[in-house]
């Protein structure tokens, strides 16, 4: 049997679909008939078309329980129309739905929710610590967190469409077994340097005395981080303190 080509325009409605993704959401079927709606126009091209009883008993399937992270929808998507398309069994696209939520779901969760979405609003943070304006803040975040949000999806199609029911193997990609470690790593140095910054700009410190805070809140975080599980957690809350009480003294 030859490989199915899914035509740009088709690809394209795919992925504007799985933008409206949860808008069906519900607790019988969860994001199921948005999984559907999606996959809908690649499934007009069964035979029959949107009238053929393979079209009807295609989104009749694909309309039931489906869970997993929306913005690695398209994984899922991809994966099953390509499936439909090729005319697999159906137990074998029911199979595939069944194993692939708890994956799709669990690596969406590390990456985005738990790394992605913290890191961009840390540095956000900085961005204000640095003297950026509101409004300049707010659209940087949105550009920054959407351009990640968006090639997820864009690639979860094409990996999705590209590998079929054969998928499972791109999740094991670098930048989803070690990816959200790394970005969990550059949240907390954000942290530890946007904090300092963004108190002191909003006490209305100079801008050479946010950096020096920022300098030493970012060394004061690399520092604890060489310590770790050398020196207890009270312990250095004591010794910031005492630095702190000493440097007020001194200053008043």
């Amino acid at each position: 049997m030859t490989s199915p080509t899914l035509p740009l325009g088709t690809r394209i409605a795919i992925l504007a679909r799985l933008f409206t993704l949860q808008g069906s959401y519900n607790y019988e079927t969860m994001i199921g008939n948005g999984i559907a709606f999606a996959m809908e126009p690649a499934l007009r091209l069964l035979p029959g078309g949107a009238t053929g009883a393979a079209y009807r008993e295609a989104m009749a399937r694909e309309s039931r329980y489906f869970n997993c992270h929306p913005y690695f929808a398209g994984i899922a998507v991809g994966a099953l129309a390509r499936a439909e398309l090729s005319l697999e069994a159906p137990d074998r696209i029911e199979r595939f739905r069944t194993a692939s939520c708890g994956p799709l779901g669990s690596v969406g969760d590390r990456l985005v929710w738990a790394a992605w979405l913290p890191l961009c609003s840390l540095i956000a943070l900085v961005a204000f610590g640095l003297g950026l304006g509101a409004p300049l803040v707010v659209i940087g975040f949105l550009a920054l967190y959407n351009a990640g949000h968006l090639a997820l999806r864009i690639w979860g199609l094409h990996a999705g469409w590209r590998d079929g029911l054969a998928v499972a193997h791109a999740l094991g990609a670098p930048i989803f077994r070690t990816g959200p470690a790394h970005l969990t790593r550059a949240a907390a140095f954000a942290a530890g340097l946007g904090f300092p910054l963004a108190i002191g700009t909003a006490a209305g410190v100079t801008p050479t005395g946010v950096l020096i805070i920022g300098g030493i809140g970012a060394l004061g975080a690399l520092l604890l981080a060489l310590l770790h599980g050398r020196v207890a957690g009270w312990r250095a809350a004591i010794g910031l303190l005492a630095v702190a009480a000493a440097i007020a003294v001194v200053v008043r």
